[in-house]
């Protein structure tokens, strides 16, 4: 059965952390819970449209259940919510946006309505938000000599430039603009 509120699925493998995020998202959303990688892969299904997952948790790690929810091709965002500091290894992975721990819940709130606001958009916007997510997440924890040595650094920047030229094209082409497309759609850049 479908729910009439958006589905939120929390995955972190401290209870008190998962029952937090609940606890702060539970007026706006439906919220599930999972305390391992069995069970947030058990709890994802059609109803879901933001997961929020840690990245390190035992046996199965985040980055494990991130792989097997986008294997399953379920249209979920997904937020990583960790406390490991990002690193280059985080270019290829498919999430959305990386969040570091301690979080707050106006936080949470704003990444849940951001991703869930990223739904309404064609994979070409999905794909420049996730690399400007990624880009920006890596500016803000390492240094500029770091990522001006690093060759995957330099290919998502050129990505960027890439998308950001199409997405201004095909907006020309449709006779519209970023501003025409209002805040929420700015909010997202």
């Amino acid at each position: 059965m479908r729910s009439t509120e958006p589905v939120v699925l929390v995955v972190d493998d401290e209870p008190r952390v998962a029952e937090a995020f609940a606890l702060w998202l539970e007026d706006d959303y439906e919220v599930r819970t999972a305390t391992s990688g069995a069970a947030a892969l058990e709890a994802a299904d059609g109803d879901v449209s933001v997961a929020l997952l840690d990245r390190q948790m035992p046996t199965m790690t985040g980055d494990e259940v991130l792989a097997a929810l986008r294997e399953r091709a379920l249209d979920i965002r997904v937020a990583m919510v960790t406390g490991i500091d990002p690193d280059f290894d985080i270019v290829e992975m498919p999430f959305d946006e990386y969040i570091q721990k301690p979080v707050d819940g106006d936080t949470l709130h704003d990444v849940v309505a951001r991703l869930r606001t990223l739904n309404q958009y064609d994979d070409s916007i999905d794909e420049l938000y996730r690399v400007t997510q990624k880009l920006a997440t890596l500016e803000a924890q390492l240094s500029e000599r770091a990522l001006a040595d690093n060759d995957e650094y330099q290919r998502l920047r050129e990505r960027k430039a890439t998308l950001s030229e199409a997405a201004d094209a095909a907006l020309d082409a449709a006779g519209t603009s970023t501003d025409a497309l209002g805040d929420e759609f700015a909010r997202l850049f």
